[in-house]
């Protein structure tokens, strides 16, 4: 093959004509590829382009559909792909790289030729067009937090976590994975409280994390309720809880929580609920057995009167700020002008979710795409993909040009 730059134009897509042949058999080539070699689809003729359709209708159609737009849940369309991407899709099944049974068997003894011609073809079909419909809508995970709060908990625990009512926590300045675990906790039965039990029945573990969230990113206070005990003897009788819960009742560990400003009737009715166990917690039980009435409400009030501190969680990325970041790679609104980089534009909604969890997890592996979605929580998931899967896709031919 004749060195060329890889300088790409973007033209209109032009149509395929079809054919007839594909290579297949023992004799596939499965060797690596050399430097260059995987830009062959590029180079594909009209010939090339028909051979790669017989062995497509015969090997790919019944699970990406004719034409290459899939009908069935969690396969992807292929029509309108990026060639090179697909070929080294193709070849990472071949190889075992990428594990899915029907595919590594699909593969296993095609050619190499019939995996570049069918990547050209696929590359040169119109991509699926947008059906007619609502706009997508995107979840902001903190808006329902406040949503799911305001229906389930803002009664007992304040408006904005900030409690107005004795006997009941204040809910800001606790991170959200000790909420979550608390939450759970109650809606188990693991911590005994009939209301909370029965409050959180009904909220599922997705509104859980909103809830924890929209609560950590309140402005915290102290609770606007009694405190009835003897702060300074209070203050003495915590030096076994400064370890965990920090000197101030600020904690830093995520698992533990603070105490700084929580209301003081929560806390004594806490205390004693590990002093008898009913609350179970070995390091709690021993640290609260030797206290007693007066003692547990002189800590409550020594906490009590000292100021919550902010956490240090930022507000979640929108959908528009991890589009951006997305973009960098593969196009503007998923529409890819690198042919090894696959376009997202309208390609299916449950396929990019499952693409996303897999290069979460490292079921498939590429280090670029492991540190993008390693962060990326489950609301992030599904809104990138609702948007990706709703951006209009545009078909184009790359075309190297010699250098001169």
């Amino acid at each position: 093959m004749k060195p060329m730059t890889r300088t790409f134009m973007m033209l209109l897509l032009a149509a395929a004509t079809s054919a007839s042949i594909h290579q297949r058999g023992a004799a596939a080539q499965t060797t690596s590829i050399k430097t260059g070699d995987e830009l062959r689809p590029i180079y594909a003729k009209p010939a090339d382009v028909a051979d790669g359709k017989q062995f497509a209708d015969s090997a790919c159609a019944g699970c990406h559909g004719a034409n290459g737009i899939s009908t069935t849940t969690g396969i992807p369309d292929l029509a309108g792909q990026r060639p090179v991407y697909l070929y080294m899709a193709l070849r990472a099944y071949q190889s075992g790289a990428r594990i899915n049974a029907a595919m590594n068997t699909s593969v296993k003894f095609t050619s190499d030729a019939a995996l570049v011609k069918v990547a050209a073809y696929y590359a040169n079909l119109d991509p699926p067009q947008l059906a007619a419909g609502a706009a997508p809508t995107f979840l902001d995970p903190v808006l329902a937090g406040k949503t799911a709060a305001a229906a389930a908990c803002a009664g007992c625990h304040g408006e904005a976590g900030v409690t107005t009512t004795p006997g009941f926590p204040s809910l800001v300045a606790l991170t959200p994975q000790y909420l979550t675990t608390a939450m759970k906790s109650y809606r188990s039965g693991q911590r005994q409280n009939d209301t909370m039990k029965s409050m959180l029945a009904a909220i599922g573990d997705a509104d859980i994390n909103h809830i924890a969230l929209f609560y950590a990113l309140q402005k915290p206070a102290r609770a606007q309720t009694p405190a009835p005990g003897d702060q300074q003897a209070g203050k003495t009788s915590t030096v076994g809880c400064a370890g965990c819960h920090g000197d101030q009742g600020v904690s830093s560990n995520p698992a533990t929580p603070s105490l700084a400003g929580q209301d003081a009737g929560y806390l004594v009715a806490a205390l004693q609920a590990y002093k008898n166990g009913a609350r179970a917690d070995e390091t709690m039980k021993t640290l609260a057995g030797p206290l007693d009435d007066t003692t547990m409400k002189n800590i409550a009030a020594y906490y009590a009167g000292q100021e919550p501190q902010a956490l240090n969680i930022r507000p979640p990325s929108t959908t528009q700020e991890w589009t951006q970041k997305c973009d960098r790679c593969h196009g503007l609104n998923g529409n890819s002008t690198d042919p090894r980089i696959p376009a997202l534009a309208a390609q299916r909604v449950e396929y990019l979710q499952t693409a996303l969890r897999e290069f979460q997890t490292g079921a498939r592996t590429s280090s670029e795409m492991h540190a993008m979605s390693d962060v990326l929580s489950e609301d992030d998931i599904k809104n990138l993909a609702t948007y990706y899967a709703h951006q209009n896709a545009r078909a184009v031919v790359f075309m190297p040009a010699p250098d001169k």
